[in-house]
């Protein structure tokens, strides 16, 4: 990497060099050869225009213009559009380059350009201002300086005293009162000091070998000297004046401190004042700290006053605030992640000190004391002894030689055994010793193998303290490159494995200086390597030196430098490094008061990067998050939706309460609201069903009945906003609203289960879920062809309410719409599993015996088929009508014992018109009302509960209801009772009457057709006949009887003949041959008559037999049981047949809620 950049500064150098010696010995062309140039004003023109707008990508374009033009006479036009040039950074060198072929040129370019230039510096002097925007001037300065500098690099401007006149007005100490024009300069003097190093005796960092170049140019020591005085005593000027607003800030928040303390708030003016010398002082220690920078100073540091505290937080504060408090802003998130990176295991309260190796030095200590102190009581022993011999007589010597002499022989012998005692004993420990190493080796071999498992802080916490009982310089090495050799992929690791070092670091300071030398040495080499190779190495590398700084174990300086590095070759992987140090520990620094401000000038570096550099998206990506995750952008607080009490309590009652036990109250709550107020809020909470339960939609559906019964216009309110919401998101197809279409097709289901609905509108709402949008431009975007979504919500109607289309005119609509879906399925391709598994059940569940086609063509003929038995049904109908209304004619006296007040079933057939076969097998679903005697009982033990919930909630009502009560609820069909005018009676009936005598006395005089052979037999005449083989059929339609034998000797058969004389009726017996055709076709009518009753009958065995298993088997599935027994609360309605025995049928219902509770709403199958 920095090969590389000596590489690039090397060039550019040679490129200057180049270009100084072509401008300090231009070889301009002579007259007769710019004549020959194309001299016209019009094209001069447009190419001087163009010097207006000078960036590297035009420039060789530019050039090769200027080249072929003759501009001798347009000096002055070229120069003055130079000057307003509006140049970036990256547009100097091409503008130089420019410059220097003009003024090789054209010898009057030079010093019409440099007047040119320094115009914009001081504009009051030529009386010319550029700009009236201060900003724009601003950059203009800039800009123009650095070109200024530039030039003078080249040889274009030869002396340097320009920039002394410059210098010395920008350093003025006057434009100090103007805080605008401070910041301006402060930048400008920054922005000098950076690029003309040279000019105050400074040295380029890292080029000092290419210096050579500014040696050549003409700048005196005296100049030299007059910009670094000038430079410095600006600096110095600058710092006392941000260490004074830096006082005046402190008091003035001393001071809001106290006001807030006393009022609890700040006035608007003291609010702003505040902000804007905030705002002020902010910018000015930016400034400075840039200049120190420049200036190779250290940036002035602002003392912190803990006390006093920053009373607003605007969106204009500047992160680079040398007080940026981090109380308001925490360096952690949460009170885990302080913890894991700051509350370390103290490894001295559980490992002793001498494992820790700090207790070694002590004991040396203490030895070479307790050394010393033997030594001096030796040497006072033995002055002691031979003062005492000095004392002791000759004598006494003599006697005692031989034992002296004994003595010293037994004392030598001692000390060989104990020399060879220790011996052993060295031996002996040299030996353990070893043993030891041996022991330790293998237990830190284990240990270090359980390193990749310590996936949480006490695991990692347990093996430090583990390591410590094997703690050796050797197992420390070990331990190190252990944790160096990380697997790449393994990045959930480097938190704990930085952990673990952090907490070593306490105690053994060579662990994190190894590894952090490790991990420069790697860094280094990847990045000056520049292959786009290794991506995740130079990951693991940069986020282990994060972790690690987040630890503070790694200096905050190496992380800079690191992203510094990145940040000067910008490209390719090194932003993935620097996206990735910023993700780890970017948050970290720019949080902490000591690292603010150089965080801050980072990531201003970083977006400015991102933004002149054409970034691909996913780097473009990167960079924005690790911006934003450092330095996340303001946002208002999240306001919460404020809601009125009584709304509050109509949610907490649908989507907090509501189950299987608390409907009835609920619905009792409900009915207490004040109707007027609530009823539009009711609708909508009723509308999100997709916010409650989905098991509770039919709850929701429950509720809306009950309302019904005392509020008409809400069900039907309810059914058009569930139709419209359906409609509507068909037509937006939006993915964010699945949830809650597929939550409003099961609510519509539930609504037909508690008959709000009629089975044509949901076949309706069927049929356009599967041609919505189809054969129009927006078929791809209402429903493209991989979308599956309309099967489930077909699929989620269907199982809802499917299972009741299985009789009559329903059963037929379902077949039909079955072969239109399977047709739209076939339409969608292949399905995934779950869609196709989801049809499977539904067919199993509603049509076992149904085939699935393969192909349209299969299902054209099945429609085909279809569509012809239907038209034989319907042709085939008109000769079964008289036998069903004589049949009707006979049932319907049995349906009226159990009518509410002796009213009769108003609809004892099919709603379309069935044949008597399922008349008399199936119920009623059109809405024609008819009701028994049992719902009667439900609807009045419902209104008890409903109008006495205040005196009775908790007691359970009497399941018994008297047969004959007088409550008109049960009656589903709500009439308005209109008032008749006594008067408009009476006329009504005298014109009736009128009518009625008028179309007898017509009658009498008619002529009397003939009677035919199926003409009705006369009641009165079969109640008179004594003949007991007289039969009359069940069917009531016979009217000729037979006899079994004759008198004749079995060849003649015996009729009664029905004969009139006078008004009075009379039958005649005669004999007939048994041979005589109308004998014949009256017994194979009475034998087709008679097989019709025995298939009748067969079926209705056979349905029967199929219903009883199907309760028995369905009973766990569906939960739907009648109460059947004592329970007249559940008992089941007759649908036009006889009373059906709850008992023994067991009918079912839709639904079973809260113990039989409101089951007069749902429908039964």
């Amino acid at each position: 990497m920095q090969e590389a950049r000596l590489e690039e500064y090397k060039k550019l150098i040679d490129q200057k060099t180049a270009l100084r010696r072509s401008n300090l010995n231009p070889e301009r062309p002579d007259a007769n050869y710019l004549r020959t140039l194309d001299s016209s004003i019009k094209r001069n023109t447009t190419v001087i225009k163009k010097l207006k707008t000078i960036n590297d990508e035009q420039k060789d374009g530019l050039m090769d213009e200027l080249k072929s033009v003759n501009l001798s006479k347009f000096v002055s036009e070229a120069v003055s559009y130079i000057c307003e040039a509006k140049l970036r950074s990256a547009d100097i060198q091409a503008a130089v380059q420019v410059c220097s072929l003009l003024h090789q040129r054209y010898k009057d370019f030079s010093p019409c350009l440099i007047q040119g230039l320094l115009k914009v510096f001081f504009p009051g002097k030529t009386g010319d201002d550029l700009d009236a925007d201060k900003n724009s001037r601003a950059m203009k300065k800039r800009s123009t300086l650095k070109l200024l500098i530039e030039l003078y690099f080249v040889g274009i401007v030869e002396d340097a005293s320009i920039f002394a006149n410059i210098i010395k007005d920008l350093t003025s100490l006057e434009h100090l009162k103007d805080r605008e024009t401070t910041q301006t300069n402060l930048s400008l003097l920054s922005a000098f000091a950076r690029q003309g190093r040279f000019f105050i005796g400074l040295q380029a960092h890292g080029h000092e070998t290419y210096d050579e170049f500014f040696k050549d140019l003409n700048v005196t020591a005296d100049q030299k000297k007059f910009f670094k005085k000038a430079l410095n005593s600006y600096y110095e000027a600058v710092a006392e004046l941000l260490q004074a607003e830096h006082a005046s800030l402190r008091l003035m928040e001393a001071e809001n401190a106290k006001v807030l303390s006393a009022k609890g708030e700040l006035s608007d003016e003291n609010t702003a004042s505040y902000e804007k010398l905030r705002k002020s002082f902010d910018q000015l220690l930016r400034g400075v700290s840039s200049l120190a920078e420049a200036l190779d100073m250290q940036p002035p540091v602002m003392p912190d006053d803990g006390n006093t505290t920053r009373v607003t937080t605007g969106t204009d504060v500047a992160p680079s605030s040398a007080k940026e408090p981090s109380a308001l802003e925490p360096i952690w998130d949460d009170e885990d992640t302080k913890a894991f990176y700051e509350s370390l295991p103290d490894l001295r309260a559980f490992v002793p000190a001498v494992l820790l190796g700090e207790a070694e030095p002590k004991l040396n200590e203490q030895h070479t004391k307790g050394r010393e102190q033997s030594e001096s009581i030796t040497e006072q022993d033995t002055e002691h002894d031979n003062a005492q011999t000095s004392s002791i007589s000759e004598c006494q010597l003599e006697g005692k030689a031989d034992d002296g002499v004994k003595d010293s022989e037994d004392k030598g012998k001692d000390a060989d055994k104990e020399k060879s005692k220790e011996k052993d004993l060295d031996r002996k420990t040299e030996r353990d010793k070893e043993k030891i190493r041996a022991v330790d080796g293998a237990s830190l071999d284990n240990l270090l193998q359980r390193l990749p498992g310590c996936v949480s802080r006490d695991l990692i916490d347990q093996l430090t303290v583990e390591f410590c009982y094997l703690n050796s310089k050797a197992s420390r090495k070990k331990l190190v490159r252990a944790v160096f050799n990380v697997p790449r992929t393994s990045l959930e690791l480097l938190p704990y494995y930085s952990r673990l070092v952090a907490t070593l670091s306490t105690c053994m300071k060579d662990v994190p200086s190894m590894l952090l030398s490790m991990l420069e040495e790697e860094f280094n080499f990847l990045i000056n390597k520049k292959d786009q190779i290794n991506i995740e190495t130079k990951i693991k590398n940069i986020r282990f030196i994060g972790e690690l700084c987040k630890f503070k174990t790694a200096p905050a300086t190496l992380v800079f430098s690191c992203l510094k590095a990145c940040l000067d070759d910008f490209s390719h992987h090194n932003i993935d490094v620097a996206c990735n140090l910023l993700e780890t520990c970017g948050r970290f620094l720019y949080r902490s008061p000591e690292t603010t401000i150089r965080m801050a000038n980072m990531l201003e570096i970083l977006m400015r990067l991102k933004n002149v550099k054409n970034l691909d998206p996913r780097h473009s990506t990167l960079v924005e998050n690790a911006y934003y995750l450092c330095k996340p952008p303001e946002r208002s607080a999240r306001v919460s939706k404020v809601r009125p009490p009584l709304h509050q309590y109509i949610r907490k009652l649908l989507f907090s309460d509501l189950d299987k036990s608390s409907v009835e109250h609920v619905l009792r709550q409900l009915r207490k609201l004040p109707w007027v107020e609530c009823q539009q809020y009711l609708l909508k909470c009723f509308l999100k069903v997709h916010k409650g339960k989905y098991s509770h939609v039919h709850l929701i559906a429950l509720l809306t009945a009950g309302l019904s019964r005392h509020h008409d216009g809400f069900a039907v309110s309810v059914v058009d906003e569930v139709l419209e919401e359906i409609r509507v998101g068909l037509e937006l197809n939006d993915y964010g609203m699945q949830q809650r279409r597929l939550a409003h097709m099961r609510f519509l289901g539930e609504l037909y289960s508690y008959k709000h609905i009629d089975s044509s509108v949901v076949f309706e709402t069927l049929y356009l879920i599967i041609v919505f949008g189809h054969g129009t431009p927006e078929q791809d975007v209402l429903d493209p062809p991989e979308d599956c979504f309309r099967i489930r919500l077909i699929i989620t109607l269907l199982q809802t309410c499917g299972h009741y289309f299985n009789r009559g005119s329903s059963k037929r609509k379902l077949d039909k719409f079955l072969l239109h879906f399977q047709r739209y399925i076939i339409s969608k391709g292949p399905l995934p599993l779950d869609i196709e598994f989801d049809i499977q059940d539904l067919f199993s569940e509603l049509r076992p015996n149904m085939a699935r086609y393969s192909s349209v063509e299969e299902l054209d003929a099945a429609l085909v088929e279809l569509e012809e038995s239907e038209r034989a049904a319907s042709v085939d109908k008109p000769e079964n009508e008289r036998h069903s209304d004589s049949e009707s004619q006979k049932v319907q006296p049995r349906d009226a014992a159990f009518s509410v007040n002796g009213r009769g079933s108003a609809n004892g057939a099919e709603e379309n018109g069935k044949d008597h076969e399922e008349a008399a097998d199936s119920e009623s679903y059109s809405d024609s009302g008819s009701i028994d005697g049992h719902e009667d009982e439900e609807d009045l033990m419902f209104e008890e509960k409903s109008n006495d919930a205040s005196e009775n909630e908790g007691d359970d009502e009497d399941d018994g209801m008297p047969a004959g009560s007088d409550e008109d609820e049960g009656v589903e069909v709500r009439q308005k009772v209109v008032q008749v005018d006594p008067k408009e009676q009476e006329d009504f009936d005298r014109e009736l009457k009128a009518l009625l005598q008028e179309s007898l006395e017509s009658r009498k005089s008619e002529v009397r057709p003939r009677a035919t052979l199926n003409m009705m037999v006369p009641m009165n005449v079969l109640e008179g006949s004594k003949d007991p083989r007289a039969v009359e059929s069940e069917s009531g339609e016979e009217t000729v009887d037979e006899e079994g034998g004759s008198a004749g000797g079995g060849c003649k058969v015996r009729v009664k003949v029905l004969m009139k004389k006078g008004h009075k009726q009379q039958t005649k017996q005669m004999f007939i041959p048994g041979d005589c055709s109308l004998v014949q076709s009256t017994k194979q009518q009475e034998a087709a008559e008679l097989e019709e009753k025995q298939s009748i009958k067969r079926r209705i065995l056979e349905y029967n037999e199929r219903e009883e298993e199907e309760m028995n088997g369905g009973s766990s599935q569906m939960g739907n049981w009648g109460q059947g027994g004592s329970n007249t609360g559940s008992s089941i309605r007759s649908g036009g047949r006889g009373s059906w025995d709850g008992s023994t049928r067991g009918g079912r219902q839709r639904h079973h809620i809260a113990g039989g509770f409101y089951h007069s709403y749902s429908r039964r199958r």
